[in-house]
């Protein structure tokens, strides 16, 4: 089991450290025979989802192998770090508040190789086409790392990009994301904005790149954000055709600029969600240099996997709880539940120990939708409760919650625009209070059983006794 980590720890963040980690600890496995780009590749990582990473050794007409289900699961994710599930909670909330600017360098392995003509991202990167109902080919890990024009700060953050010719994709660009914001000012500008995308790069950079909102407001730099979770600077390199800096351990970089006067039709693809986000407008990426590693890997993440969600949990996790226990000083700990899409649903344990704390709970049901735009459901429990258990979640929605006073709907509340129940984003959010009052902890106070070290490998072969029973 890997240890926690104190404040004070740095550790490896580079994506070959990572790789090497998982490697150690059983959680990377290889797939050796011929796999296609064309929809082969992403079916085995789907139905592989959840377990072990997998590195596609030989895709068809390709000689970079293509990484997949890489922080798809707990297991990946804490042997990636090297440290459990609350040491990289630890991490990220670091990242929040100590950010470490990035240190530049004159040599990258990311620039061993370097094209700035004549080459095809079609023939050059083995990017998947995920399902049929897609629009083709899409680069789906990428992280896209731009200056803002007006402030001058680093931003980092997921797109995918569909390859549309040789140095042209459209890049899926949502509305209130700082990517957007940064594109509508160059064109304010009548100026191209100068972006990089990273394929494979240092996991600080893969985890500030998935926080969002409060916790990563407009003027906070992702590029220092990183080298804060990580303990350490993270190393950079200026790129070779645009006025930016890169991390110098990536494995494959596009260096572009996004248009100003220039939209194509983008998608459909399949989103996290579990649905096709629809054809749309999109930004096009005119690509102007692609560097690489000598022999790169090409990360690759399934749009409707398991991925897409976990490189979130934890990054959401400690924001929420970053958010909710200064102002509900009786909340213990938060479960994002894989059911909610890591994203949706939450589960927060509180310890009301003084009479004062009786409706505090309800309190950090409230803060938590405010620290936390999609979230649909929080659901509170008390201390004895296991949170990452769903049958002990379960267990107290059964025998404390009290439908008719316990249900918390607050109408007509913002959401997420992807989820189809409700209206364009607009939909009712539900608190349910499943803890005891305090008065009353006794009478509902489980039964307990002596402690033992027993367990089943101290247990025989059930065969042998059966066969005694039935010959008696």
């Amino acid at each position: 089991m890997p240890n926690s980590l104190s404040n004070a720890d740095i550790i490896d963040t580079r994506f070959r450290a990572a790789l090497q980690r998982m490697a150690e600890a059983g959680r990377l496995k290889t797939y050796d025979k011929p796999a296609d780009t064309h929809l082969e590749i992403a079916a085995i990582m789907k139905k592989l989802d959840g377990g072990p990473a997998l590195m596609f050794t030989d895709p068809t007409g390709f000689t970079t192998p293509v990484l997949g289900n890489f922080l798809s699961a707990q297991a990946n994710c804490e042997a990636a770090f090297g440290v459990d599930f609350r040491g990289i909670r630890t991490f990220v909330a670091r990242a929040l508040g100590q950010p470490i600017p990035p240190q530049i360098v004159k040599k990258a392995p990311a620039q061993e190789v370097v094209l700035t003509k004549d080459f095809d991202l079609r023939k050059l990167l083995p990017a998947l086409h995920h399902t049929s109902e897609d629009a083709g080919r899409f680069i789906t890990a990428g992280i896209v790392i731009v200056r803002d024009p007006d402030t001058g700060v680093y931003n980092s953050s997921y797109h995918r990009l569909q390859l549309l010719g040789a140095n042209r994709t459209g890049l899926k660009l949502d509305f209130g994301r700082h990517l957007r914001l940064a594109w509508e000012r160059a064109k304010v500008l009548k100026q191209d904005l100068p972006v990089v995308v990273c394929i494979g790069t240092d996991i600080a950079l893969h985890y500030t790149a998935a926080t969002m909102g409060s916790q990563m407001p407009e003027h906070a730099d992702e590029l220092a954000a990183a080298g804060g979770l990580a303990g350490r600077p993270m190393p950079v390199v200026k790129a070779v055709t645009q006025d930016l800096l890169v991390p110098a351990e990536t494995e494959i970089v596009l260096e572009g600029r996004l248009l100003a006067g220039e939209t194509v039709r983008e998608g459909p693809f399949g989103e996290f969600i579990g649905f096709m986000s629809p054809e749309d407008d999109a930004p096009v990426l005119e690509v102007t240099a692609v560097t690489h590693r000598k022999n790169p890997i090409y990360l690759a993440i399934n749009g409707y996997g398991r991925e897409t969600i976990m490189l979130r949990k934890y990054v959401l996790e400690a924001s929420l709880l970053k958010a909710v226990q200064p102002a509900v000083p009786i909340v213990l700990d938060a479960e994002m539940t894989a059911g909610g899409l890591h994203r949706f649903h939450a589960v927060v344990q509180v310890k009301k120990s003084l009479p004062a704390h009786e409706g505090l709970q309800r309190n950090a049901i409230l803060a938590s939708f405010g620290a936390l735009k999609d979230l649909d459901l929080v659901i509170v429990v008390d201390e004895d409760i296991d949170i990452r258990d769903p049958a002990d979640v379960e267990y107290a929605l059964a025998t404390r919650m009290e439908a008719s006073r316990d249900l918390i709907v607050i109408p007509e509340a913002r959401g997420h625009e992807y989820v189809r129940a409700g209206r364009g984003g607009i939909r009712a959010k539900l608190g349910i209070d499943a803890t005891v009052p305090l008065d009353e902890k006794a009478r509902f106070q489980r039964m307990r059983f002596e402690s033992t070290d027993v367990g089943l490998d101290n247990l025989g072969d059930g065969m042998a006794a059966i066969e005694r029973l039935l010959k008696g």
